[in-house]
Order: C-alpha cells, then sequence, then structure tokens
C-alpha cells in the first residue's frame, strides 16, 4: 500500500474501497475506530490499522426527510449508526434518499460506498442480507 500523509487520508482511501479502517491496540489487543488516540481498555496510544469489509446492520439512525441548506443535493438522508459484520465495533455514515422509517428498517444490511468530502463516510442499503 502507498504511503499516506495522513491516517485521514488512509481512512478515506480505505473507505472508497468499501471498508472501514480501525485501530488494534499492540497492547491489550482492543479494536476501535481509527478516530480513537488512547485506547479505552489499556490507555496506551501503540496501535497498528486494522480493516474490515464495510457490510453491516443498521442499529439505529435519524432522518431528515427535509435536507437543511447546504444538503439541497441530496433532498432526505439518514444518519446511519451500523454495526459492521464480523467485527466488534460499529460505525455512523450518511445515507441520501431515506425518507421515513419504512425506507431504512432497523436490521437493514448497508455497505459503505466511499468517502464524500461533504456528507462523510457514505453508504447504500442493500436489499439482501450480504454475506
Amino acid at each position: 500500500m502507498e504511503k499516506h500523509s495522513s491516517t485521514h487520508e488512509r481512512f478515506i482511501e480505505t473507505a472508497n474501497s468499501g471498508k472501514i479502517l480501525a485501530n488494534k491496540c499492540k497492547n491489550c489487543g482492543k479494536i476501535m475506530l481509527e478516530t480513537m488516540y488512547y485506547c479505552s481498555q489499556c490507555s496506551r496510544s501503540n496501535f497498528e490499522f486494522i480493516e474490515f469489509p464495510g457490510v453491516g446492520t443498521v442499529v439505529t439512525h435519524t432522518i431528515q426527510s427535509v435536507a437543511p441548506e447546504g444538503f439541497d443535493d441530496v433532498k432526505s438522508y439518514a444518519w446511519v449508526v451500523f454495526k459492521l459484520k464480523d467485527a466488534p465495533i460499529s460505525a455512523s455514515g450518511f445515507l441520501p434518499g431515506i425518507k421515513t422509517p419504512a425506507d431504512l428498517p432497523i436490521g437493514s444490511t448497508v455497505r459503505v460506498k466511499g468517502y464524500d468530502a461533504k456528507h462523510g463516510l457514505t453508504l447504500e442499503k442493500l436489499e439482501k442480507q450480504a454475506d
């Protein structure tokens, strides 16, 4: 993998390949999102990067059915918290086109689509459970 000038750039590149970048504490093995600077278990800051497939189950969401100023490009969207499949962490992301809770039932499967400079981590809803 090419050299990155920042962890944020690596996070973006990983998201654009449909994955989530996480940190694994080299001291105790705790896995956390890459945004953590200190291990929540042992308080050390010696990590190694690991990647997880960006597929997960919706655990909660907030729906914005009338987009605020600056988000007119999407009309409506959900900010989604999802539990990553086969990983001990959850992440959150932006899912355009969601207008009502019926559009995105809790338990739905979503996948990381990429990273957008305006909206951050972007998701897409999968119609079937991904294996």
